[in-house]
């Protein structure tokens, strides 16, 4: 629906000024803030996206998305037998047979998710993309995290963006698909919010800010723009698309910030692995933290939690 896009208008001071009431927000304290901790848990794709990425990397990553928190910090909190695991394990493509394998030698149904499509950049040819995207569903990825091709949202190629996201929805079958629209290099918030719109009618299961490798990230004003989008989308059809802020989010205190921005903008009912995660790759090392010292008082020495 072209007409809607072209009338987009994005308030931008309004947006930075409420971004900024949010980093104000007062900070949760003692149960609550652990069971928000745990929620966020719930919610995070343990990612590792590395040239050096090995098997036996691969493995531990999937170890530890099994098992997020020790469990005997989980049973001070009555909470070790709620089965709180990772949302997902998100590798490359050339990964995910090893992260399948040993998923399900665990007996874990944690689903493997795959960067594709040109990752991260996105400048390789259509046919090239749908290629990889077959791939990663063929090797057991059950969750594709597609790029799109930024020049096609920078000169306005509508069109063409929402035609190479459906053919990339269509390559993913039954696979769920996040499209990632790296803001970063958008331009402007009102191109942020026509991607965001034109990929969700393109079939999109959720939009993702980033791909954690351009120099901008998630943000708070991205993140309200995004979700503005979904919101606006979700009036019009009745279907819910999930949000996923990725690249950067690196405290326990983000993540509960974010948290509470999607309860604020979105609704409770967008609170589940199903419709928001948390791509990061470091996040949960400061959650086990923040948690070990809720438990015991003090923080953790180095030995004493598992390596993420």
């Amino acid at each position: 629906e072209l007409g809607r896009i072209s009338k987009v208008y994005v308030n931008r001071p309004a947006v930075v000024r409420h971004a900024e009431q949010i980093k104000k927000w007062k900070t949760l304290k003692g149960n609550w803030q652990a069971a928000w901790l745990l929620k966020a848990v719930t919610c995070i794709d343990l990612t590792t996206l590395s040239g050096d990425d090995t098997p036996s990397n691969v493995q531990r990553l999937c170890f530890k998305a099994k098992h997020p928190i020790r469990e005997d910090l989980l049973k001070a909190l009555d909470m070790h037998d709620k089965g709180i695991t990772a949302a997902a394990v998100c590798v490359y493509p050339a990964r995910v047979s090893d992260a399948v394998d040993t998923l399900k030698a665990a007996g874990c149904n944690i689903p493997v998710a795959s960067v594709a499509a040109g990752f991260p950049a996105g400048q390789t040819p259509l046919e090239t993309k749908l290629a990889e995207i077959r791939l990663a569903v063929e090797y057991g990825a059950r969750e594709i995290d597609i790029v799109i091709s930024r020049s096609l949202v920078l000169t306005g190629q509508w069109e063409g963006l929402y035609e190479e996201i459906r053919l990339c929805r269509a390559a993913c079958g039954e696979a769920h698909m996040k499209t990632i629209l790296a803001t970063g290099e958008l331009g402007s918030f009102a191109n942020v919010y026509k991607a965001s719109m034109i990929a969700m009618m393109a079939g999109s299961d959720f939009i993702k800010t980033s791909t954690g490798k351009e120099v901008e990230n998630a943000t708070f004003p991205v993140g309200i723009v995004m979700m503005r989008a979904i919101k606006e989308y979700y009036w019009q059809t009745g279907y819910k698309v999930g949000f996923k802020p990725a690249g950067g989010i690196r405290t326990a205190k983000e993540a509960i910030t974010w948290l509470m921005l999607v309860k604020e903008e979105l609704g409770v009912e967008w609170l589940t692995p199903e419709l928001f995660r948390l791509g990061a790759s470091s996040l949960l090392g400061d959650i086990e933290q923040q948690i070990f010292y809720h438990v015991t008082g003090s923080y953790p020495l180095q030995h004493e939690l598992a390596m993420a």
